[in-house]
Parts: C-alpha cells; sequence; structure tokens
C-alpha cells in the first residue's frame, strides 16, 4: 500500500494499549499536530515508537493516552532508555525476537519503572468543552480534545 518497510515516530504518551498521542501534553494542552503519524504507522510493516520514559515528572507510558492520534493495533513496539516492550498482537515480533539478547519487556513494567522515576502520575480534569477533533486517517473521528479544567 504504502511501501514502507520501518518507521521510527515520537509520543508524547503511549498507553498499555499501545494508543500512541502526539497532539497534547499529559495535562491536554495542544502541542502540535499528527504530522501524518497515524498514516506511515498503518502504512508500515514496522512501526516503533521511540521516547524518553519520562519527561521531567511525567511517565510516557500512561494507563490511557490523554487524545488518541494512533491507534494500538498500527504500533509494533515502543523502546525507551529501559527496555522495549512489543506489541502483543505481533506475535511474529515477539517470536523473532525473544532469544536476541535485546531487553524486552511487558509495556506495564516500563509504566511502573517510568512511575518510581517521575512519582505518582495524576490525571488532568476536563470540561466537557470541546476545543479539537481529532481525525484519523479515513476521515473517521478518533477522539475528542477537551479544555483542561484550570
Amino acid at each position: 500500500m504504502h511501501n514502507l518497510d520501518t518507521v521510527i515516530l515520537g509520543a508524547t504518551e503511549i498507553d498499555l494499549s499501545f494508543n500512541v498521542n502526539v497532539i497534547t501534553g499529559s495535562n491536554g494542552v495542544i502541542m502540535g499536530a499528527s504530522g501524518g503519524h497515524s498514516d506511515t504507522a498503518a502504512g508500515a510493516k514496522l512501526t516503533i515508537v521511540v521516547a524518553n520514559l519520562t519527561r521531567k515528572n511525567i511517565c510516557v507510558v500512561r494507563e490511557k493516552v490523554t487524545t488518541v492520534t494512533t491507534p494500538g493495533e498500527c504500533i509494533d513496539a515502543f523502546v525507551t532508555e529501559h527496555g522495549i516492550a512489543i506489541n502483543p498482537l505481533r506475535k511474529d515480533l515477539i517470536e523473532a525476537v525473544k532469544n536476541s539478547g535485546l531487553p524486552i519487556v511487558d509495556i506495564s513494567i516500563l509504566k511502573q519503572k517510568g512511575e518510581e522515576v517521575a512519582g505518582p502520575q495524576h490525571k488532568q480534569e476536563f470540561t466537557d468543552k470541546v476545543i479539537a477533533v481529532v481525525e484519523y486517517r479515513d476521515g473517521t473521528v478518533i477522539d475528542l480534545v477537551y479544555q483542561p479544567k484550570a
């Protein structure tokens, strides 16, 4: 379809289901646009997301991302300085790396390590006011961005 073998993408957040956020921070403030994140992720044979596990006092691995930009089924691996999480949907990839010596860990372990470093994670509260609509690559609405409470 897109003839992409591998893409390496960033994230402001990733969750336990491998959903990725690149639009808002954990505080709900819009930081940028997706810039083709979901297009390349869906069009590649291997999609890798890379990020530092923590930023200041925030763990990038969340229970659920603040804003879904790219759905988890499009993400194959998440690479940090504390290890590599492989999406359980990619059984072939898990099998291919199991004896590689790479530091493969469950994404929940990365979340735990990140929270140990960054401290307890506070969930931002939001108003009912929609301030942005996130469209997926096929034109469907994948998420809504709500105004953060002060």
